[in-house]
């Protein structure tokens, strides 16, 4: 077989990104020629497969690679059971990856229930709840998200936040309740998964919530905007991104992808000098959450920020940016000030040389 040269270079970014993450070659014997079973005790790779064209993409091509290298390679399915008729994608899916020599293809249903973030933030948390628990036997789960999925986050991030988190994207890497996730395909764009597909002779899903894909020869979504309850991803991309292109110019995708890139090495950078500081400066109860004044209080307002924002994250404690810079005010602006009131009861008090978080009639008994 012929690789087309999106072929290639897909290939080349899940060799890399397994390598990076330790799972190169597994013995001599599978770097010859040759059809080669890999140990019953080699790491297991997982594909998170929805059974659209880039997860298909991406599943197809990791049981090539994980063959190469001696790796198990399996499918993990998610039925966020949200609409109709998803049964049976999920089955059709799972048929196909076992045609593709996959090994395990487990299928989990999940419910999914809305909460003050949208039915999106909550089908994703359903998501990867269910894919931890189903694949906590994998050495990695691949994510096929794709250099066009990184640009949308970016926008997506501009659209609700601020700062240079929202600017960061996608990490490549990232870890869940002891389950490491990997997205390969970061740089591969939506185009050449497509592609992929095509020279593979593979069929895929389209969701529908996505909108209609094509794009007009004049660069204008097909049947106008999408309609306001679609998930706010798919218009970004049907409406957004091609608007974007046509005013910018250029390639739009690739410019926000590189700024990510670079965003993310700043971001990194700051959290670990964050981290840092937080070993010094933060203590954790079972009850309550206490920041150290003299600590914090000597550290730039990029770091104090972070310390604050994570250590409340850690806790479980939700916040905003206005919370964040409230707290950061006990710090760098004393005067006696009342406390500062947080969401679910919790509220923030300092005391001397110490800010204590708890919820509101702990603090009287400190």
């Amino acid at each position: 077989m012929v690789y087309s040269p999106r072929l290639r270079k897909a290939i080349g970014h899940l060799n890399a990104a397994l390598a990076d993450a330790g799972f190169g070659l597994q013995d001599a014997r599978f770097a010859r020629h040759g059809e080669h079973e890999p140990n019953a005790d080699a790491p297991l790779i997982m594909v998170a497969c929805s059974g659209g064209r880039d997860s298909m993409a991406l599943a197809a091509v990791c049981a090539t690679v994980c063959a190469s290298l001696g790796l198990r390679c399996g499918a993990i399915i998610i039925d966020h059971q949200l609409q109709n008729g998803s049964a049976e994608v999920a089955a059709k899916t799972a048929r196909r990856c076992e045609a593709l020599g996959l090994d395990p293809v487990r299928v989990r249903a999940i419910e999914v229930h809305g909460n003050e973030q949208g039915l999106e933030a909550a089908a994703r948390e359903a998501r990867y709840a269910a894919i931890v628990e189903e694949c906590s036997d994998a050495a990695a789960v691949l994510l096929a998200h794709t250099k066009n999925d990184q640009a949308e986050t970016v926008l997506i991030g501009l659209l609700r936040s601020a700062g240079l988190d929202a600017i960061a994207g996608m990490e490549g890497s990232f870890s869940r309740d002891g389950v490491t996730f990997l997205r390969p395909w970061l740089d591969v764009t939506r185009e050449e998964t497509t592609g992929i597909c095509e020279d593979l002779g593979l069929e895929w899903w389209d969701d529908p919530t996505n909108g209609p894909d094509a794009i007009r020869e004049d660069g204008l979504p097909p049947n106008g905007p999408l309609p306001a309850n679609y998930p706010l991803r798919s218009r970004v991309r049907h409406d957004l991104m091609p608007y974007l292109q046509r005013f910018a110019g250029g390639d739009v995708v690739s410019r926000l992808s590189i700024g990510a890139g670079l965003a993310q090495t700043d971001r990194d950078y700051l959290n670990r000098r964050a981290q840092e500081i937080a070993e010094r400066a933060v203590t954790f109860s079972e009850d309550q959450v206490r920041f150290s004044v003299g600590v914090l209080q000597s550290q730039h307002e990029a770091i104090r920020l972070r310390v604050i924002a994570h250590a409340l994250g850690q806790a479980g404690i939700a916040c905003s940016a206005r919370h964040v810079r409230q707290i950061d005010r006990l710090i760098t602006d004393w005067h006696g000030q009342h406390g500062v009131a947080l969401p679910s009861g919790y509220s923030a008090n300092r005391q001397k040389h110490v800010i204590r978080v708890c919820q509101d009639g702990g603090h009287a008994n400190r």
